[in-house]
């Protein structure tokens, strides 16, 4: 199959799984125990003023009818307004998708920094103090919570030694790139980000960077241990040739997968690390919807997270058919 049909193939398939995440986030409101109309009436509305808002918000309809005019709206780019701020939801969502991404994409530069040298150090030196160094890490890494990672980050780099922020986002990525690029270069502003970004980043990213390494050095062994390996070798070929152009190459197949696979983990599996460094995301919109019990806005934000796990999903699948012409899709 060539990669245009198989594009064609996994977007059509993502629009069927997209319709279906739309599906199951617009019926957990009727699921879910507790009527709207509590959040939004006042506690002493009278029957009469309960029925008027369910009419206003469209509540009054059968489910089916509902439903269908929720797909309408959606296909206008409309997710409705918040029960609770009365603002469109879209506007809502995508103002905190920036940050989302940004922290995503900062977890993820962190993760692949540390967890491929660590991963190569880790296979070339097997059995040595740095193997089992890097193997106690990684499986360190994997069985910590980030919310209680988070959490002793912010005790012991913000609180006791002063040298992160605690919370919030402070500056944008596009006004440090701004600042950066500008007539008279201001260095001030990117590390201004650095302080608030780098302890999320790290809380987020320490079970992906974990999982890369232990990746990476499997894979690392597996490589090193075949035939066109031993053959460069015989050849006089470097060592620092052998390990990082052939054996690190096609290691990285697999990785670039898991990569794209978790950076769609990393946007859905934010909501605990905003919620603890206050990051102004999607994460912590969520949480605030869920509190707040306003549906609106909570399904915009779980659609716009199912969506984009959804793309990261189909461009991984494309770039590994790219990577590896080996691979075959019925």
């Amino acid at each position: 199959m060539s990669l245009g049909r198989l594009a064609i193939k996994r977007s059509l398939q993502g629009v069927g799984v997209v319709w279906g995440v739309i599906t199951v986030v617009f019926a957990l409101r009727f699921i879910t125990p507790g009527s709207v109309i509590n959040a939004v009436a006042p506690l002493d509305a009278s029957r009469e003023t309960r029925r008027a808002i369910a009419a206003d918000l469209g509540l009054d309809q059968p489910i089916y009818v509902q439903y269908v005019q929720y797909l309408a709206d959606l296909a206008r780019g409309d997710m409705g307004h918040s029960y609770v701020k009365g603002l469109e939801v879209t506007r809502m969502v995508f103002q905190r998708v920036p940050a989302t991404v940004e922290l995503a994409v900062a977890a993820t530069i962190v993760a692949i920094v540390l967890s491929i040298p660590l991963g190569v150090l880790s296979a070339t030196r097997r059995n040595s103090p740095v193997d089992y160094g890097a193997t106690l890490f990684s499986l360190g890494g994997i069985s910590t919570p980030n919310f209680w990672l988070g959490i002793m980050l912010i005790l012991i780099f913000a609180v006791q030694f002063n040298v992160f922020q605690t919370s919030g986002r402070g500056v944008t990525s596009v006004a440090v790139l701004t600042s950066l690029v500008g007539p008279e270069p201001f260095v001030g502003t990117l590390l201004e980000w650095l302080s608030y970004i780098t302890l999320p980043a790290i809380a987020l990213g320490t079970y992906f960077m974990a999982l890369i390494t232990r990746l990476t050095r499997s894979g690392m062994l597996d490589e090193l241990g075949k035939s066109y390996v031993r053959a460069a070798r015989a050849k006089g070929a470097p060592e620092s040739l052998v390990r990082y152009k052939h054996a690190l190459r096609n290691t990285l197949i697999p990785v670039i997968t898991v990569l794209g696979l978790q950076l769609g983990t990393l946007i859905g599996g934010a909501v605990i690390t905003e919620a603890v460094f206050a990051w102004p995301g999607l994460g912590t919109l969520v949480i605030q919807s869920i509190n707040l019990r306003d549906w609106p806005a909570l399904q915009g934000s779980l659609i716009v997270i199912g969506t984009a796990f959804v793309i990261v999903n189909i461009v991984v699948d494309i770039i590994y058919g790219y990577l590896d012409p080996r691979v075959v899709y019925d």
